[in-house]
């Protein structure tokens, strides 16, 4: 059993993206060392460890802030846009009625409406920030959901209507199902995209103090020319992506390796 489980430990898909990250780590020292470059202009890796390291608490204390509007906005992008796909699978009318102003409301820029949407809730920054994350991370799990519901084996289809199921025992029994591989790559999308709406709605917000996120903190660095503090809090925005995609595609893996071609492990 050891011996089996050893070779997806050191498999390629995790072996190679590590050795591709410490040759671009080391390209990056040398380079830095070579030109002698001030850390105001770029800072080397050791140098953003060491920061990393002194500036720990405040900067994960930010970190955390961001994570939670991340998280909310998450959740309710999830339950929103799964809702919002059974209602248009469910007719085509509402589908053709509405499904434009989703697209619309993807299309908007968010930098262009976070100051309104903060404006709107000024009593309530949290909430604020919500708002925006959750407009960024909504379009991609309806899109994708609505697409799944829709692309039901038809002969299955024809089969639940020779039986007279009704149309919540079709959605529940074959439409969904059918569609949960689409809503979990939804998921996989949504979770970047409600962080980077997260940090942007953030840099508009302009919050500080002790409640303030990790956008803030990278905002005053860059304007306090303290470009290593800067590049610290850069490495734990995109570490904290990487970990929220590599969540949500485990959680994928989970469900869909018993009975769909993308999960299921392929013997050779």
């Amino acid at each position: 059993m050891l011996f089996k489980r050893r070779p997806k430990l050191l498999s390629l898909e995790i072996v190679a993206p590590v050795l591709v990250g410490i040759f671009a780590l080391l390209l990056w020292d040398i380079f830095v060392r070579i030109t002698q470059l001030p850390p105001y202009i770029l800072p080397g890796p050791i140098l953003v460890l060491q920061t990393l390291i002194s500036d720990w608490n405040e900067l994960f204390s930010s970190l955390l802030i961001t994570l939670q509007i991340t998280v909310v906005a998450f959740v309710a992008a999830a339950i929103s846009g799964l809702i919002i796909a059974i209602l248009f699978a469910q007719s085509k009318w509402i589908e053709r009625s509405f499904f434009p102003y989703a697209v619309i409301l993807q299309t908007t820029p968010i930098v262009a409406i976070a100051p309104l949407i903060i404006l709107w809730f000024k009593n309530n920054t949290f909430a604020a920030l919500v708002v925006c994350a959750w407009i960024v991370a909504f379009f991609p799990i309806v899109s994708n959901t609505t697409l799944g519901l829709n692309s039901v084996d038809r002969n299955l289809l024809n089969l639940f209507q020779l039986y007279k199921a009704s149309r919540w025992q079709t959605l529940l029994y074959l439409r969904l199902p059918s569609a949960m591989p689409y809503f979990l790559g939804g998921l996989k999308i949504s979770g970047g995209l409600a962080l980077i709406g997260a940090v942007v709605a953030e840099f508009v917000a302009g919050t500080g103090g002790e409640k303030s996120g990790i956008a803030y903190r990278i905002l005053i660095s860059s304007y306090n020319l303290q470009i290593p503090r800067m590049f610290a809090a850069l490495f734990l925005t995109t570490g904290l992506g990487v970990l929220i995609f590599v969540s949500l595609s485990a959680l994928s893996d989970f469900i869909l390796r018993k009975w769909h071609e993308s999960a299921v492990e392929q013997e050779d």
